[in-house]
């Protein structure tokens, strides 16, 4: 982000800057800005006068320190050869001070050192002699006697430009900047025409507006800058100083013209690249930023300042391109960063991100804690740490994450809400909810927070409360899937299906849902949908690829009748629940029983996490002729396209509005032919669903309840259960051992509605020797327990009489606690399903409620399908109440049901999977059937083109 840049952008200028001030300061780095160093400047300064009037050359002979009447005796000397002799002595003068500096220029300081000593013995004012005797000194680290000979040479020759500057690089290494200047400008105003003279006076200026600007003073800095520049146009380190201030200044284009000038000077200039970059970077110009720094990087590889801003560019470079979608070249930036700059802390923790949503959960935790080993009080990747540890079931590690995350930063609304999250499913409902409700302080915006306030509060059985939460998420989201859903979901607890409110809410969210997707071009012609289903064909031993092509071969898929009937229908099965969750006890039926003659089986895991249940049926399925998908990691654009190159003929989403559902694949129509069951109570919403599998005694014929899908009304129940392997045996009918009735609920708190407690707390009153066992997954938390209790308490019900269970960890637990009840007792207006199944598997009859929507009455086709409807199932809350009290008075018959329960219900039609799924093999035929005659009828309705 750029954000992130102003450290490495301050850093960097800070450090052109002093290259800028050494400029004045040091041979090398004068060398290394491309400018001519002060000990190579005498090939361009201007000769010594071969002759200098006499009383000049008596005073210099005098400051020198040698007896005038030396210099009289040798003025007294005439003959004629004296201006020859003259000449030959000057000649012999360059030629050692030429070799002077030949040994200079090639490190032999000394031998240059012992000559200039004797051209300066044989004439003490020679100014050149003076100045390169200084540079010996210079190079050999003697300032002192660098400084005493560059003065000397000044003293005899003022306009000794580069004696001057000499003079200037030491007053500028002892701090005398203001003299340096002095000097510099003296030198330039002597030197007019030479570039490296006017470079090193634009240099000094620079310094000074440097010291300016560090003082305070950035206007006057600003002068000092901008005369640097007109003085010496071609000073490239003056154009980047600039740039530097400007920068500082967040003048931004400015800055980038600076440095742009200053490029065109020294294409070669790493730092002016890299702060163009960050230029770019700070204006949100990415791609330019990226190539800056790339030149910068070219040119400096080995600089630490360059490597780390290349890492940045390739970092946010890499988040753009995973925001567009492109992940696998997002993670290939990523690491290019990392090889620049393996502890750039933000690049590693991005690249977690990046692993996390490709469903490489390893990887992604490898980053993460890789990302807080090199930064400790990086909350946000122990924040996404607790994320990944939670989707991949290490709901400790993620608490213990998320608690890390908020030691580091308190006020973290995202961490709040994760952890609020995580105690809400561990049933820790008001560490929650205080976790929620700091969240919302922090953020009051904070859609997601909303969303999970209704979750909770659903858990708590609080529906109105949650209904507005979820309206409050979706005012702030408008297309917040989540809250979208799970609001339908909770009318369905308190509102009766058949309510039009709940009808229309459900038909609203299934219009506003399919517009944010493009449905895939419908099929025209058979052929893909052949090929593809030959395909599967070839993975089973049951049919081949000419059976299977013949069955969908025809004029856009209008095959008749006899060949829709001879080959097997290619059905596909989308869930995210096949593992140990109440849907798998119903899907297995049809995975495991499906004739491979009839159906070709394709089935979609979209489980997040599998387990042993999930293994299970993938044998199921392969044994009986299926395909077996892994999907959880494909988006729903990826897994409607597999459905569609699998050329599956009908789609069975089982999710409904319910979680991790891919009702997006639904919207992008893959299959000809859509259909939802046994997830949800209710319509999808979704016009791209065609059908819902339901039966006669849910959804009878008369039913006010309305649905976006044309119901479907199976044979019989439109369930098939598959008693859990792991059940422990029947356990003997608790009232004969304990001497007093126990009527239970293992139903979620949603569906326990204040009329539910109502009609409970009367059969309690009614059986007064009666207790209730609830268990529940909030009950884990003490404060949750007694809330409950307290709904009994207050309508008279002593609390030892309520026991408050939490969720067993195990599925067999679970199934044994049902040895501690006599009686359940189930919910209104959403009965249970699973609840019902599992409380009959283990003996433990149900007395439920009939009523007008399916929710209502999916107790009612269970009870009938098993054959104990008569004396358990109620028409109105009085029966339903009075069959409860008439069945505890008789322990005795309850004892004799409970013994032949659950054979009752293995021999019923419900448990029966071979006859269930012949039915619904029959039902995907006729409807494929009906589906090709319409289509066959169609296309000869069509009119078709003629030429005239």
């Amino acid at each position: 982000m750029p954000t992130e840049l102003s450290g490495p952008v301050a850093a960097a200028q800070t450090k052109r800057v002093a290259a800028s001030d050494a400029d004045l300061l040091s041979d090398s780095e004068a060398d290394h800005a491309g400018d001519r160093s002060p000990q190579l400047l005498s090939d361009h300064g201007t000769a010594q006068p071969a002759r200098q009037s006499r009383d000049h050359f008596k005073r210099a002979k005098a400051d020198s320190g040698v007896a005038p009447e030396c210099y009289v005796a040798a003025l007294s000397l005439k003959n004629n050869d004296g201006d020859a002799t003259a000449n030959i002595e000057q000649k012999q003068l360059q030629q050692q001070l030429r070799r002077s500096e030949v040994l200079l220029r090639r490190g032999k300081h000394d031998e240059a050192l012992r000559l200039l000593e004797n051209i300066i013995v044989s004439d003490p004012v020679n100014a050149e002699a003076l100045h390169l005797r200084g540079q010996c000194f210079v190079a050999k680290n003697n300032s002192v006697g660098a400084f005493a000979s560059f003065a000397a040479a000044v003293a005899v020759q003022p306009s000794h430009a580069h004696a001057l500057v000499a003079c200037a690089v030491l007053y500028r290494a002892s701090g005398q900047l203001a003299r340096a200047v002095a000097a510099l400008e003296t030198a330039a105003a002597a030197a007019p025409n030479d570039a490296a003279v006017q470079q090193a006076y634009a240099a000094g200026l620079n310094a000074t507006a440097t010291q300016l600007k560090s003082a305070g003073q950035r206007k006057a800095a600003l002068v000092k800058y901008q005369q640097a520049v007109d003085i010496c146009p071609t000073y490239a380190d003056g154009f980047y100083d600039l740039g530097v201030y400007y920068s500082e200044d967040s003048q931004f284009d400015k800055a980038a013209e600076e440095y742009k000038r200053c490029l065109q000077l020294k294409p070669h200039f790493a730092e002016a690249h890299c702060n163009l970059g960050v230029i770019h970077h700070l204006l949100g110009r990415l791609d330019e930023a990226l190539a800056a720094h790339q030149q910068a990087y070219r040119y400096a590889p080995g600089l630490k300042l360059v490597q780390e801003h290349l890492a940045m560019a390739y970092s946010d470079k890499a988040t753009q391109i995973k925001e567009q979608g492109d992940t696998a070249a997002a993670i290939g930036l990523y690491e290019q960063a990392l090889a620049l700059n393996p502890g750039y802390v933000r690049a590693i923790y991005n690249l977690g991100v990046a692993h996390a949503e490709c469903g490489q959960h390893d990887k992604a935790i490898f980053m993460y804690n890789m990302a807080v080993a090199l930064d400790p009080t990086c909350a946000e990747a122990y924040n996404n740490l607790a994320v990944v540890m939670r989707e991949a079931g290490n709901l400790e590690a993620a608490v213990q994450a998320c608690q890390a995350a908020l030691q580091i930063r308190p006020v973290f609304p995202q961490c709040l809400n994760n952890l609020a999250t995580l105690y809400t499913s561990q049933g820790r409902a008001f560490e929650a909810l205080h976790l929620l409700q700091a969240a919302l302080l922090a953020w009051p915006n904070y859609a997601e927070a909303h969303n999970n306030l209704g979750v909770l509060q659903r858990d708590m059985g609080s529906i109105p409360e949650a209904l507005a939460s979820y309206e409050t998420c979706l005012k702030l989201d408008a297309n917040n899937r989540n809250a979208g859903q799970n609001r339908l979901l909770a009318l369905n607890y308190i509102y009766d299906g058949a309510d039009p409110m709940v009808c229309e809410a459900h038909a609203a969210w299934g219009d506003h849902f399919q517009q944010q997707f493009m449905p895939l071009p419908p099929l025209q012609h058979a052929d893909r949908l052949a090929d593809s289903a030959a395909d599967l064909a070839t993975s089973s031993a049951d049919g081949t690829p000419a059976e299977v092509a013949a069955a969908v071969a025809g004029d856009s898929l209008a095959a008749d009748s006899a060949c829709a009937s001879s080959a097997p229908l290619v059905v596909g099965y989308i869930s995210p629940d096949l593992f140990t969750h109440s849907v798998s006890y119903f899907a297995e039926a049809p995975l495991r029983h499906h004739h491979s003659s009839r159906v070709k089986h394709v089935v979609y895991n979209c489980s997040p996490r599998g387990d042993s249940k999930t293994q299970m049926l993938k044998g199921a399925t392969e044994a009986a002729g299926g395909v077996w998908r892994e999907a959880a990691k494909l988006s729903e654009q990826d897994l409607a396209a597999l459905v569609r190159e699998d050329g599956v003929q009908l789609l069975v989403e089982l999710t409904g509005q319910t979680a991790n559902n891919r009702l997006g694949v639904m919207a992008l129509q893959p299959a000809p032919l859509q259909l939802t069951w046994i997830g949800y109570p209710n319509s999808t919403g979704l016009k791209a669903v065609h059908y819902r599998l339901t039966d006669a005694l849910c959804d009878p014929a008369n039913t006010e309840q309305t649905f976006v899908e044309e119901l479907i009304r199976l044979p019989g129940c439109f369930l098939c259960y598959t008693p859990a392997t792991d059940a422990p045996e029947v356990a003997p009918l608790p009232a004969l051992l304990n001497g007093f009735v126990t009527f239970g609920s293992f139903n979620n708190m949603a569906k326990i509605t204040p009329e539910v407690i109502e009609a409970w707390v009367k059969i309690l009153q009614a059986v007064p020797s009666s207790r209730f066992l609830l268990k529940n997954k909030p009950f884990a938390c003490p404060a949750a327990r007694e809330h409950v209790l307290q709904l009994f308490v207050k309508k008279g019900i002593a609390a030892h009489r309520i026991d408050l269970l939490p969720l067993a960890a195990a599925n067999a637990d679970h199934l044994a606690t049902y040895g501690d009840v006599d009686i359940s007792l189930d919910t209104f207006p959403y009965a249970g399903t699973t609840t019902t199944c599992e409380s009959l598997y283990m003996g433990v009859p149900c007395v439920t409620l009939a009523g007008a929507c399916h929710a209502h009455n999916v107790g009612v086709s269970l009870l009938s399908t098993i054959g104990i409807n008569n004396k358990w199932v109620a028409t109105d809350q009085c029966e339903y109440m009075d069959k409860a009290v008439q069945a505890a008075s008789n322990v005795v018959a309850l004892s004799k049901l409970r013994q032949n329960l659950r054979q009752q219900v293995l021999d019923s039609p419900l448990c029966d999977a071979g006859t269930f799924v012949s039915g619904l093999e029959t039902c995907y035929s006729q409807l494929w059937k009906r589906y090709t005659m319409q289509q066959k009828s169609m296309s000869m309705n069509t009119p078709t083109n003629k030429s005239k």
